[in-house]
């Protein structure tokens, strides 16, 4: 009951923000895009602010930066970061896929509204074989899938994926070894780099000074009940 009381109240947190100071994302990586939809998954309110796991901020940089002509973002939800990468980045081809009709939906109207659906790709669900494309070109593969990421992102049955860097979000709730599985599977192959959970409150604005430590807090939550550490893989040179 209160994680649903919390997530009311987070909601109601996104449309005072909304009213406060539109609906432009405030800060971090993808500060200036539009973002007038509703999350796919987890909370509005803190990918508004731009707070949104600000702990991948340098990573999503370094994507940036290397400028990759593919980018492979699964389980793209609304397409928080497979818009806001095309806007960044205007020579990249970005794909777009989720399982989730309605994610879908909601990611082709945020691409709408930032001017890039003509490079957001949208699908359904991704295959090993589909990272074959990897192969004959730099790319980057996003993947947060929900604890489906143990059997889809596997160098055996995909070795598309020895082509690419790849950032994911594990869920070790079902698979408590997941982390370690993940790292012996690429080590031979890719750089690993372990990211944990992170806050930012610095990017909370001026006036949130007159909300509660609640309210405070839960313009900050993402909405998960347990940790979801991220790796970062890059090709070993």
């Amino acid at each position: 009951a209160l994680r649903m009381l919390a997530k009311w109240r987070a909601e109601l947190l996104a449309n005072t923000l909304a009213r406060r100071q539109g609906t432009r994302i405030a800060a971090g990586p993808f500060a200036g895009m539009e973002y007038p939809v509703r999350a796919a998954e987890g909370a509005r309110v803190v990918r508004m602010l731009g707070a949104y796991e600000p702990g991948l901020d340098p990573v999503i940089e370094t994507i940036i930066a290397r400028a990759y002509p593919l980018v492979i973002d699964i389980g793209c939800a609304e397409g928080f970061y497979a818009v806001g990468l095309a806007r960044r980045m205007p020579g990249a081809r970005v794909l777009a896929r989720d399982i989730s009709e309605r994610a879908q939906a909601r990611c082709l109207a945020l691409a709408r509204a930032n001017g890039v659906a003509d490079r957001v790709e949208i699908g359904g669900l991704v295959l090993h074989g589909d990272f074959a494309i990897c192969a004959d070109q730099p790319s980057v593969v996003i993947c947060d899938i929900e604890g489906a990421e143990a059997d889809l992102l596997d160098p055996v049955a995909a070795p598309g994926l020895l082509g690419a860097d790849i950032l994911v979000e594990l869920h070790p709730a079902a698979q408590p070894d997941l982390v370690e599985v993940m790292q012996r599977r690429f080590a031979p192959s890719h750089r690993i780099t372990r990211i944990d959970r992170a806050l930012a409150p610095e990017r909370l604005p001026d006036w949130a000074e007159e909300m509660s430590d609640l309210d405070r807090l839960l313009c900050l939550w993402e909405w998960r009940s347990g940790p979801t550490p991220w790796l970062w893989m890059e090709r070993a040179a």
